[in-house]
Order: structure tokens, then C-alpha cells, then sequence
């Protein structure tokens, strides 16, 4: 499996034959170099979105038609885009779980919030959520924008994630120290990777306090379009 970074929230995920793109943001992302573009998205089969802020969703319909490839994510808007939009949708909810391919995607609740903009203001685009991607006897729990929240503590015990990729800038999400404290007290993952951070100077530039809060498993920073392989 390669986990490969695009800058903030933005994940490609190579595994078990499929390329899955997270909340893939190209269009204005000060991280990720226009040149680099293409490759990010190269041979993509699916998009998963966990909500719709303009940095995870402003791509998604765009890349969805060029690459001709399913829109992954909740069940009532990817239902609506279907209709609306024209484009194939995968639509499910909190609690279930949706075969891509030989991998497995399982939506967990996230606890963040959920909107964009449009003409006529502020719309609500369903609820924020996270992931559960499982193949090739890994589980890597991509938790979306979230702050710290209970039902991590069932996530944890009921899917046992091995990767945990964790939204820790702070400001918007949860923070590094946080983080630490999230993956300490609900789940057991070997490899923990820092994300939502760097794009901004609102945001952490570094993940100094996940390495020293961590308790176990290592933490491993990622670098733009350089895969982590797990």
C-alpha cells in the first residue's frame, strides 16, 4: 500500500488494485505545485469525500468528470450530484460499508461541520464524516476534519486501525497534542500521519507535539507527492 500526500487534507491511496483519491484539492492548493497535478490523480478509480468545504470539495465534481470515475461519500448528496450532476456516485452513510474494488471503505461519524457556498448563501452539504479504507490486511482510518470525539473510542476497538491519518493543524480541527491524545486513549496504530497542517501560517507548521505526546507507534510526517509505504 502507498499513502502519498497532497497537501492538507488531500490523500492518494495505491491499494489492492485501486487508486482512491481523499478529498483530492488541486485548484489553488499552495502545497501542491501545478506540475505535479497530473500525477496526483493519475489512474484514480474513486474519490472519497468526507464534507464540503471548498478544500476538500472544490475538485471533486471536475476531477469526477475528467477522469470519469465515482464520487464516493454520503448517500444524499451523492445521490443529488447523481441527478444534478450527471456523474456516478457511490452513496452510503454513517455505519456502512461499500466494496471499491478488493477494498473495502467502512463511513465513521466525524465531528466537524459541513457546508458551501452557493448563490443564495450558505448551504448544509450533509454531515462531516471519516474513513475506514481496509485492503491488503491493513486498516487506515482517515479521520477527516474532526475534533476529538467519543466514538472514536468504538472505532478504535471495533476496526482496529493500523494507519491513523489525523486532521491536526488545529483552528479548525484538532491539534497535535490533541492528536496524541486521541490515538493514545482510543486506538492502537502503528503509523500515525499528521495531516491538515503546513497549508496555512493559521495552521501547525509542524508535528513536534504528536512525536512527544505519542505513546506508541511512530509518527511519520508526511512529504507532498512522496508515498509512505505501509
Amino acid at each position: 500500500m502507498k499513502i502519498i500526500w497532497l497537501g492538507h487534507g488531500s490523500f492518494r491511496f495505491e491499494i489492492a488494485g485501486q487508486t482512491l483519491l481523499l478529498d483530492p484539492w488541486l485548484s489553488g492548493n499552495p502545497v501542491l505545485p501545478e506540475d505535479q497535478h497530473d500525477a496526483a490523480i493519475a489512474g484514480a478509480s474513486h474519490i472519497l469525500l468526507t464534507h464540503t468545504h471548498f478544500d476538500h470539495v472544490v475538485d471533486v465534481l471536475p476531477l469526477a468528470r475528467k477522469l470519469e470515475i465515482p464520487a464516493v461519500g454520503q448517500y444524499d448528496l451523492m445521490n443529488h450530484w447523481a441527478e444534478a450532476e450527471e456523474i456516478e456516485t457511490v452513496g452510503f452513510n454513517k455505519g456502512g460499508t461499500v466494496d471499491l474494488g478488493n477494498v473495502k471503505v467502512a463511513m465513521v461519524p466525524a465531528s466537524h461541520s459541513s457546508t458551501f457556498q452557493t448563490a443564495d448563501g450558505l448551504r448544509s452539504g450533509g454531515s462531516e464524516v471519516g474513513f475506514m479504507i481496509m485492503g491488503e490486511g491493513k486498516t487506515v482510518y482517515a479521520s477527516g476534519d474532526t475534533a476529538i470525539m467519543a466514538d472514536m473510542a468504538w472505532m478504535g476497538d471495533y476496526f482496529k486501525p493500523d494507519v491513523g491519518i489525523l486532521s491536526a493543524g488545529g483552528h479548525f480541527t484538532m491539534d497535535m497534542a490533541q492528536a496524541a491524545y486521541a490515538a493514545n486513549t482510543y486506538f492502537n496504530f502503528d503509523t500515525v500521519i499528521p495531516c491538515h497542517y503546513k497549508t496555512f501560517p493559521l495552521l501547525a507548521q509542524d508535528a513536534e507535539a504528536l512525536k512527544a505526546g505519542l505513546k506508541k507507534g511512530t509518527v511519520v510526517e508526511p512529504k507532498v507527492m512522496q508515498a509512505i509505504e505501509i
